[in-house]
């Protein structure tokens, strides 16, 4: 039996609670006619593509709890599908809402599938890196027909999301060549649609033929993931009219999405100085009518290799703060290599730490109980107790355990011993006699 509605937004706009808006209502503790109402408004997404039957929804506004998402995928040089399972797994496990398939070698539908088959994060893709691999051909050859039928195949498939970079055009062409960015474009979809329309002299084809998108989107329920192609890679480049002349133009797409009934969101920056980052989250805003704002970082200095992570952590804390309400991981792999296993935690733990903290500083219901009840187990001492409440227990128990204090003080760690200052307020409090020696 058929729905009585295409899209979640379509169903918001009719004024119809749909099971994903219940289940998100209940993690965000909000009403769910707030949520649905937000919906409507194009200021909270549910990206579930119908098709994605195993899928937990989750919804994305600034208004909600930020939401942390995972790049994954394989390479020429590392090409192990098993091998990005397992990390995608992982990531679940440590609370990744989004997992973004953005492997470029090989017969990429089967792992694509599986994810949409076995996967309960959201799973995003960018259809224009799958499409000289699906077709196999070099990408002059392409045509704009080509383009859209990967969107179509990929929604078909079950993506709940498609990052399309359909803001960059050929008034961008002369832009580059006769601006004075150091790093051009450093978004790789955003290269290839730059060279693409470089080499056949023709228009942006997820811009000329949006409307056709947008039908597609509509039929599968697929958000759309504005691209920042022109996104700075470097701080000298940060909010330049290159920039801000393509997020005026995501801002106009924006609208016809939504006139639609599709859902939309938009992707940020990139590397930007730590003082103008709350003020790209507010033109954002302003720009692109409060569609939810999904940054990569943003990265706050460009000297920091192989510990990116916590550059990002930084920037997406601040991001978040002021009105991001998506995280895109950065690893301490990132400009270095593809992410292992263990690069990909790092990054998530990170990217959670920031989330985290800007949910408590924007007052999301509930943000901070967790906080509070580590306050408590550790004026009680209670180690257990603590472990529970880490964001990363495993490592907070290694750390404790093998560096243990000589003598069997389970009230103290090896820092302090008995000259815990939480241990000796305990015991005055108690009237107890203070022993340090």
């Amino acid at each position: 039996m058929e729905t009585a509605y295409a899209t979640q937004m379509d169903a918001a706009k009719k004024g119809i609670l749909t099971e994903e808006m219940k289940k998100v209502a209940e993690k965000e503790h909000r009403d769910p006619a707030w949520i649905r109402d937000m919906v409507a408004e194009g200021k909270v997404v549910i990206p579930c593509n119908k098709k994605h039957a195993s899928i937990d929804p989750n919804g994305i506004g600034r208004l909600l709890k930020t939401k942390i998402n995972v790049n994954l995928g394989v390479s020429r040089d590392c090409k192990d599908y098993d091998v990005e399972m397992e990390k995608v797994m992982s990531a679940v496990n440590m609370g990744a809402k989004a997992i973004m398939d953005l492997s470029s070698h090989g017969n990429t539908q089967p792992f694509r599938q599986k994810l949409c088959r076995e996967c309960p994060a959201m799973i995003g893709t960018v259809p224009v890196y799958d499409a000289v691999i699906h077709y196999q051909r070099d990408l002059a050859t392409l045509t704009a027909k080509d383009f859209i039928d990967v969107v179509r195949l990929h929604a078909e498939d079950g993506v709940d999301f498609v990052t399309l970079h359909c803001g960059i055009t050929r008034k961008t062409i002369e832009q580059i060549k006769s601006g004075s960015r150091k790093m051009n474009i450093v978004s790789r979809g955003g290269s290839l649609v730059f060279a693409w329309m470089s080499m056949t002299g023709e228009e942006n084809p997820f811009y000329q033929y949006y409307d056709e998108i947008l039908d597609i989107c509509r039929e599968h329920d697929v958000t759309i993931s504005l691209g920042d192609a022109c996104r700075p890679g470097c701080l000298a480049d940060a909010t330049d009219g290159v920039q801000i002349g393509e997020l005026v133009r995501l801002g106009e797409l924006v609208k016809r999405a939504r006139d639609h009934d599709v859902q939309v969101m938009v992707e940020g920056p990139g590397h930007v100085p730590l003082d103008q980052v709350a003020a790209n989250m507010k033109v954002e805003q302003s720009i692109c009518q409060d569609a939810p704002f999904y940054t990569l970082g943003p990265l706050v200095t460009d000297i920091a290799p192989g510990y990116d992570h916590i550059t990002a952590a930084i920037g997406g804390a601040v991001a978040a703060m002021n009105g991001a309400a998506f995280l895109c991981y950065v690893t301490p792999a990132e400009h270095l290599a593809l992410p292992n296993v263990d690069d990909v935690k790092q990054g998530i733990i990170a990217s959670k730490i920031a989330a985290h903290a800007a949910d408590i500083a924007k007052g999301i219901p509930g943000a901070r109980d967790q906080d509070d009840r580590m306050a408590e187990a550790r004026r009680k001492l209670d180690w257990e107790a603590q472990y529970k409440e880490a964001i990363d227990p495993e490592r907070a128990r290694s750390i404790r355990e093998s560096r243990a204090p000589e003598d069997d003080h389970s009230d103290t760690c090896s820092m302090c011993g008995k000259f815990c200052a939480v241990r000796s307020m305990n015991k005055a409090l108690a009237g107890e006699m203070i022993d340090i020696l």
